[in-house]
């Protein structure tokens, strides 16, 4: 029979798969396979660490080829060179043979020799050139110092005579000039230590040389007026030049210590003016020559990451999609006799024949005369979940996804979620021109998706991006409902003869009050003579609560079905007549029939029968509290109605609690009765058993070969492949039916007062609006004139930068959340457990999708 075709309803018709390939080209198979991406392999080598499994060799030469290519991107960031799209080549997912990989390999492991020298080369060159740098510029500096030094060699020599507890040197400010005060230095045992410190560290500097000296120094300084550049980060520093005078030599070692420890680059200065002038002259032809040196050494770098550049993007493609296809051919079994490799994977069924016709192709390009054999196994173990969708439906699959994964063949929610969950979030969001600013948005993201899916977005657009099918559907509905709403940015909307006229009064003016117009009914939505009104407030408060209401009892109705459905589906009757009868009759009697007082309210005439309406919360809480008792009745006989539903609520109760669990202790004590093994206890077959009997059918099953035309065998094998199910415990049973039976109850109550988030959320969005309005633009139309135009200008311009951050942004964000919860919580727990296993194929354009090539 043929499976039947994949839908988004249900999850596809998985197959699991046995594949014997020989091992000549496994890794051609392996690739094959990756680039249709329908195949989730198992890992048949549990047991083994990584470091014994077959492949571990070349995965290690691909992580270093990785390695380096890391490497070369790194050095292209930090030349700011871009690096050439991905996209820019003709057919980048093309899987190459492994003589190039080889050559790829080789090829890298040379560019990094020499991208390293160049680099290595570069930087050596850059720290000599800031050390030339800065040497110039204290000997710039040290020529300063030593002239206010010089007059100062007498003072000097009295401040010594007189204490040996003063300060070496003062500084005082008066010139001397001559070639005896040069001398005076080594004459009275003066030394100097000069040199460049980061100015930050300048005064922590100064603290510990005065109390490590005790004011014995004397220390001049200036700043240097352009940042020194830090060739190992690029990072800009502010520096000091200092020249520190003090007298012996272990004073002078001691200076030199603290400096160095601090970070201080320390550089010989002459006393002698005329050498420092040899000095100067000497560094600054030492620096030209350098910057000759650093601009070649700059510029054939510059080149070589440039040619790098063209060919880096497919190349980390080439190299993550190897990597890959060696990890995939870790997880298969190596039969050392056959040479050949075994592997298990679980496939939609519908494309065991595209999967067939692949393995075929590779089998003719490489020549092989023996065939890829594909084993389909018919087994009892759970398949993995895998929904075929599309750019339009994956946003609204991953909603459903992220809560959880859906079991094998449930009904999917993510189908119905495509409308009501921009159906709820438009409720609470109702507004015309707010859903047309959602909606234009969306259309422009969708425009130019090819464009902006190619460029790199930042983590909040690239949500939205993500999403922009989802907004799309989110801005048409609130558009819908705000036409229902009858509001525009909390304006009316007179598309239609409103039905209330405002009556007169002896003045020929409009008065307080209104009237019906006789034989008129407004065609569309809330009548948009009800904005501005003075129970504006109070009418849409009440209309809105009640309906979100009857949307909740609606929305989880409709999802308490689809259990249902799937019991059907899964023939298990005992779900039917225990879970879903009983619980949908105690859902129905209470809040079915609040959801039919509302309607049966709103549909009678109070006014023309002279009575008020009665409250409906006070009619709900009496139905428990005093049953039978009606304070003022909706219809005759709502008493004894009312008392039968009350009833028959809570006989499903006990029928929710006893009826599965004894049910299926009664099945499972029938079944041991008549000697029937339990689940669970059938013998496990796999592809790593051994095959000694060879000509006997495993567990009594059918085993068919056969041979394609095309060259490929399928075998089909009917075998126990079980997996380990545990026992039957009628007191784990009964305990998660109570729990089941309590929570439904419970949330029957609790799920349906989270509907009023509904109510609450639109009345808050519409009270929002209004006071943004007349906080802005109502009062921008008081002014007149040119003054008028230029303030409504800048007002018109708040409004709507506060209109799209608040109402927009932070408003639609809530009542996504919102919905989301609804449909989460809410909805889902009806019908829906969300225990499934993922289905998580070997693709390459998923592996490319999650690590990205920047």
């Amino acid at each position: 029979m043929a499976p039947p075709k994949d839908t988004m309803f249900r999850s596809a018709d998985m197959s699991l798969t046995q594949l014997y390939i020989a091992n000549e080209i496994g890794r051609e198979v392996v690739s094959a396979l990756g680039e249709l991406g329908v195949m989730d392999f198992r890992d048949l080598n549990l047991e083994t660490t990584a470091f014994q499994r077959t492949f571990t060799q070349e995965i290690r030469r691909l992580d270093n080829v990785e390695r380096q290519l890391r490497y070369f991107h790194s050095q292209m960031d930090k030349a700011t060179i871009p690096m050439r799209s991905i996209y820019d080549f003709n057919n980048p997912f093309t899987s190459p043979s492994a003589s190039e990989i080889d050559e790829l390999a080789d090829k890298s492991q040379s560019l990094e020799n020499r991208i390293s020298s160049l680099n290595e080369s570069y930087e050596t060159l850059k720290k000599r050139e800031v050390e030339l740098t800065e040497w110039r510029w204290v000997l710039r500096e040290a020529g300063g110092f030593f002239d206010r030094a010089r007059g100062q060699t007498e003072e000097i020599r009295q401040s010594i005579d007189e204490s040996d507890d003063a300060p070496l040197l003062r500084d005082v400010e008066q010139n001397g000039q001559g070639e005896a005060a040069e001398r005076s230095f080594s004459v009275m045992n003066i030394g100097f230590v000069a040199g460049v410190i980061p100015r930050e560290r300048v005064a922590a500097f100064e603290r510990i040389l005065w109390r490590t000296l005790r004011g014995n120094l004397y220390m001049n300084q200036s700043e240097i007026p352009e940042p020194i550049i830090n060739p190992e980060n690029n990072e800009e520093i502010s520096k000091n030049v200092f020249i520190i005078f003090a007298h012996g030599k272990e004073i002078i070692a001691k200076i030199r210590k603290i400096s160095e420890s601090l970070g201080a680059d320390l550089y010989s200065v002459d006393e002698n003016s005329e050498l420092r002038r040899d000095q100067v002259q000497e560094v600054n032809t030492r620096l030209s020559d350098l910057a000759s040196v650093l601009r070649n050494t700059k510029s054939t770098l510059d080149a070589e990451l440039t040619a790098i550049s063209r060919s880096l993007a497919a190349w980390m493609v080439i190299i993550k999609k190897e990597k890959a296809t060696y990890q995939t051919l870790n997880k298969f079994s190596y039969d050392h006799q056959r040479k050949t490799l075994i592997a298990e994977a679980w496939a939609p069924t519908n494309s065991l024949g595209l999967i067939k016709s692949t393995l075929q192709d590779v089998n003719d390009r490489a020549g092989l005369s023996v065939p890829t054999i594909v084993n389909q196994i018919k087994t009892t173990k759970t398949p993995p979940t895998y929904f075929k969708t599309n750019r339009f439906t994956l946003a609204f699959q991953t909603i459903i996804d992220a809560y959880g994964t859906i079991k094998y063949r449930e009904v999917n929610p993510a189908l119905p979620t495509i409308v009501t969950f921009p159906f709820l979030f438009a409720v609470m969001f109702g507004d015309f021109g707010h859903g047309v600013i959602i909606t234009t948005v969306s259309v422009a993201m969708i425009y130019f998706e090819r464009k902006l899916l190619r460029s790199k977005l930042d983590e909040l657009f690239s949500m939205i991006f993500y999403g922009r099918y989802i907004v799309f559907m989110m801005g048409i509905f609130s558009m819908y409902t705000g036409l229902l709403y009858c509001d525009a940015f909390s304006k009316e909307l007179p598309l239609f003869k409103s039905m209330w006229e405002w009556d007169e009064n002896d003045k020929g003016d409009l008065g307080p009050t209104s009237h019906r117009v006789e034989g008129y009914t407004y065609p569309f939505g809330l009548d948009w003579r009800w904005h501005e009104t003075d129970n504006d407030l109070l009418f849409s408060n009440s209309y809105k609560m009640k309906l979100s209401i009857l949307l909740g009892w609606c929305h989880m109705t409709f999802s308490l079905c689809w259990s249902l459905v799937n019991a059907r589906y899964f023939h298990t009757p005992i779900d039917i007549w225990g879970n879903f009868v009983p619980g949908m009759i105690f859902f129905q009697s209470i809040f079915g029939y609040l959801s039919f007082t509302i309607v049966y309210k709103w549909c009678v005439d109070w006014a023309a029968r002279g009575q008020n309406p009665p409250s409906l919360l006070n009619m709900l809480i009496y139905m428990f509290l005093k049953p039978g008792t009606i304070e003022a009745p909706l219809f005759k006989g709502q008493a004894g109605l009312q008392i039968v539903l009350l009833l028959m609520a809570l006989a499903c109760v006990p029928v929710m609690l006893f009826l599965k669990p004894f049910y299926l202790r009664y099945e499972h004590n029938k079944a041991r009765a008549l000697g029937y093994r339990g689940i669970g206890e059938s013998t496990r077959v796999s592809a790593l058993d051994d095959d000694d009997d060879e000509g006997q059918t495993l567990n009594g099953g059918r085993e068919s070969f056969g041979d394609d035309d095309d060259g490929i065998a399928m075998i089909t094998q009917d075998i126990g492949h079980g997996e380990e199910h545990e026992e039957f415990e009628f007191s784990e049973v009964m305990i998660h039916q109570v729990i089941h039976t309590i929570e439904f109850c419970l949330n029957c109550v609790s799920h349906t007062a989270s509907y009023l988030r509904l109510w609450a959320l639109s009345l808050a969005h519409q009270r929002l609006s209004i006071v943004l309005w007349d906080m802005t633009m109502k009062i921008g139309f008081g002014f007149t004139g040119i003054v008028g135009a230029i303030i409504m200008v800048i007002i018109f311009g708040g409004w709507f930068g506060l209109t799209v951050a608040v109402l927009c942004v932070m408003e639609g964000t809530s009542a996504m959340l919102h919905s989301l919860r609804l449909h989460w919580v809410e909805a889902m727990s009806k019908h829906f457990i969300g225990d499934g296993v993922p289905f998580e194929p070997f693709s390459f354009k998923v592996l490319l999708e999650e690590e990205p090539i920047e």
